[in-house]
């Protein structure tokens, strides 16, 4: 059996697919999957042993291009995966998942109901999933097991690096004299849901004065995360050691599991850290800890409410505010603002 499955979301989304995939293996041993992915999340897939192709959408080339030629790119695009496969899972309910569910052909294809356009009126789907239960994105996922009348096997999140990335990340932990480390992602890529740069640059003193332990700082070669992390590193009495923009997701990944724990915002990283069975510190102020709190491996997950909340390993601080407003014309998110510096250091004490 040849699976597609597609999934046109950011990192973190495409990560917390991956317990479906080895579901898929598990179910259909002797099937062959492959995988269409935006191509900036490539990495969250690559080296995963059952999956045999990622197909990348380079979707930010295509948008440069001339109508003409994007008409071209596009048709090129569905044609290569047009009668290929005997089973299409798509996990969004986007018009562009929908199309290549459509012109896949495929025996049996499976999805979300399409939320707007065109395709919200055509039946592309052999069996549809629900999209309106709150639920965190793995089971939103996993519903496709029970709907091809299989039973889910495994709910692990997995990411996968070579031993070349190890051996970069014991190359710059030694050349910094680090061993035991706290690791802090203080940013996300949408600001708004990113903590006060004081309370951040609090806690990260916090960890190095009060726990004697060091901290390791990562963001994205983005500059706008740039000049916020600086801006947060000015407001530290401590100096941790900053990494932001000089490693690839892979080595995060690397980095994120030596660490004793991952303190952060609602991202990426925070996903990837609880993948690699690190203990994670995540704040939701600005999205819902139900639908993306840190995921536990060991299968020891609740449903998460507002509130702090242990999640097996994780600890989330979740308010339900998720009221978007404007100081001095910067975007913020009330529930971000309600989280205070006192409570985060209150309860890390306990967890420690």
């Amino acid at each position: 059996m040849k699976i597609l499955v597609i999934k046109f979301r950011h990192i973190g989304d495409v990560l917390l697919s991956t317990p479906l995939v080895d579901n898929l293996k598990n179910c259909y041993p002797n099937s062959i999957i492959d995988f269409i992915v935006n191509k900036e999340c490539t990495d969250m897939l690559s080296y995963n042993p059952n999956i045999n192709q990622i197909i990348e959408y380079d979707r930010s080339s295509i948008k440069k291009m001339g109508l003409f030629s994007k008409f071209l790119e596009e048709i090129k695009f569905l044609c290569n995966i047009r009668k290929k496969y005997d089973l299409v899972i798509n996990l969004t309910e986007g018009e562009r998942g929908a199309l290549i569910s459509y012109f896949s052909q495929a025996k049996l294809k499976l999805g979300f109901p399409v939320r707007k356009g065109i395709f919200s009126k055509i039946n592309i789907f052999d069996i549809t999933a629900d999209d309106k239960k709150i639920q965190h994105t793995i089971e939103k996922d996993l519903q496709f097991i029970t709907l091809l009348g299989k039973k889910i096997n495994k709910t692990k999140v997995s990411i996968y690096w070579t031993d070349e990335t190890d051996g970069d990340v014991d190359k710059i932990l030694k050349e910094n004299d680090i061993n035991e480390y706290i690791h802090i992602h203080p940013v996300s890529r949408w600001m708004f849901k990113c903590w006060e740069d004081d309370r951040m640059a609090r806690i990260i003193d916090y960890f190095i004065q009060d726990k004697k332990i060091k901290v390791v700082i990562t963001g994205a070669p983005l500059q706008h995360e740039q000049d916020r992390i600086e801006k947060i590193l000015s407001h530290c009495q401590t100096k941790p050691l900053n990494l932001s923009g000089k490693l690839t997701l892979k080595h995060l990944a690397c980095l994120s599991s030596r660490a004793k724990l991952f303190f952060g915002v609602d991202s990426a990283p925070a996903h990837i850290a609880a993948a690699t069975n690190t203990p994670t510190c995540i704040l939701f102020g600005a999205s819902e800890a139900s639908k993306w709190g840190g995921w536990d491996n060991n299968g020891n997950n609740l449903y998460l409410n507002s509130g702090i909340q242990e999640n097996g390993r994780h600890l989330v601080f979740a308010e339900e505010d998720h009221t978007i407003i404007y100081k001095d014309g910067i975007k913020k998110c009330q529930g971000m603002l309600n989280i205070s510096a006192d409570s985060v250091i209150q309860k890390l004490n306990e967890k420690l």
